[in-house]
């Protein structure tokens, strides 16, 4: 292999290499979902929000012939660094060749700019740019689902060879609709809640999305303030984040429960709208645009992508009022297919129901960490 050289990305030219990468590097990988190329433009442009809380530098990997072989970012999230009180950053857009050595130059040079920023720990996957985190490990006979990451096989053990330990896994669950099942304990905990408290479940309101996502990211920070991983989400993110998911909301699957009109809980699922990105390399090709028009709205999988109850009501049943509906609008829509993503390995409260709604792992991605 020609001599490889790493270069910090400060031009145009080399940014767009950066975003190019992957679709070269994993274009005849089956199941990768090749996301639109303007929206990873508008992720790594200065107009994203997380700009103004992230210090991020990004690298290429060149063979001697100028061909790009690897990337990898480097960010220090300030907010995190806050909130969890050490000096943690992050490394994240891992796109390397199968080459042991050419991933172990990416991971150092990401280590060797977050230690000159202070840092003392350098933890990833964790796309700054992006709500992605974690390396894929196991499942890769399945496309990934709308907002999350595909990685080769091999990509693990090159993690490995260069310094990187697990920290943490991620499970990702599969539900076929003829396999979903709502056991008598669900359903007796959620008639019971329903006679405790004056709970109701509601479907948010797409003409008031901005300020239904600055509730449902209240709720969140909240919910989850105390889980692994956390990082406190601002408004302009969630702002940014509405405007991104407009085009694929579909209020009956965003659910928001409601005491004494006070919002408490929400789930949030989403259609799978990477089944229609397939073969089009992430250009907005007209083909692109008919399926968009014509397609969206008979999607039939969905990917349950977040829940959360405020801490006061948290392990008194709400959640099951969630499921319940879940259920109910998964057979009434016909929807054929359902994942629960990124669910942490050692969060019972939230696998355990999972698993007895018939819910099976079928994926599982890592999260890994070295000191520095």
């Amino acid at each position: 292999m020609p001599a490889l050289s790493l270069q910090v990305v400060d031009s145009r030219r080399d940014l767009k290499a950066f975003i190019d990468l992957p679709y070269r590097l994993h274009r005849h990988e089956p199941c990768w979902v090749p996301p639109l190329r303007r929206e990873e433009k508008k992720a790594f442009s200065r107009d994203n929000p997380l700009y103004r809380q992230c210090a991020v530098r990004h690298f290429l990997l060149r063979q001697g012939d100028g061909r790009v072989a690897g990337r990898i970012s480097a960010s220090v999230n300030h907010r995190a660094v806050a909130h969890w009180g050490t000096p943690t950053g992050f490394f994240g857009d891992f796109v390397c060749i199968d080459d042991r050595e050419a991933a172990r130059m990416l991971i150092d040079g990401a280590v060797k700019w977050l230690r000159d920023q202070g840092m003392k720990e350098m933890r990833g996957p964790w796309c700054f740019a992006s709500q992605e985190f974690g390396l894929l490990v196991d499942g890769y006979d399945r496309p990934p689902m709308v907002m999350a990451s595909f990685d080769p096989p091999h990509y693990g053990a090159m993690l490995e060879s260069a310094g990187m330990q697990k920290v943490k896994d991620l499970l990702v669950y599969d539900l076929e609709r003829k396999n979903f099942k709502l056991p008598d304990r669900i359903q007796r905990f959620a008639q019971r809640l329903e006679t405790r408290y004056p709970v109701t479940i509601r479907p948010i309101e797409l003409s008031r999305l901005k300020e239904e996502t600055r509730t449902l990211m209240r709720l969140g920070n909240a919910a989850t303030l105390n889980n692994w991983g956390f990082i406190p989400v601002a408004e302009d993110e969630a702002d940014d984040l509405a405007e991104s998911l407009r085009p694929i909301v579909d209020p009956d699957f965003v659910l928001l429960a409601e005491i004494n009109g006070e919002a408490v809980g929400y789930l949030i699922a989403l259609p799978d709208i990477n089944r229609l990105f397939h073969g089009t390399q992430g250009r907005l090709t007209p083909r692109l645009l008919w399926r968009l028009a014509f397609q969206r709205k008979s999607i039939k999988d969905y990917r349950i992508w977040a829940l959360g109850v405020v801490p006061e009501f948290q392990r008194r049943g709400l959640d099951t009022l969630f499921y319940r509906h879940l259920h109910e609008r998964v057979m009434a829509r016909g929807v054929e297919r359902i994942e629960a993503n990124y669910v942490l390995e050692d969060n019972m409260p939230m696998n355990n129901p999972i698993m007895k709604m018939g819910f099976r792992v079928c994926k599982r991605y890592r999260v890994y960490d070295k000191k520095i």
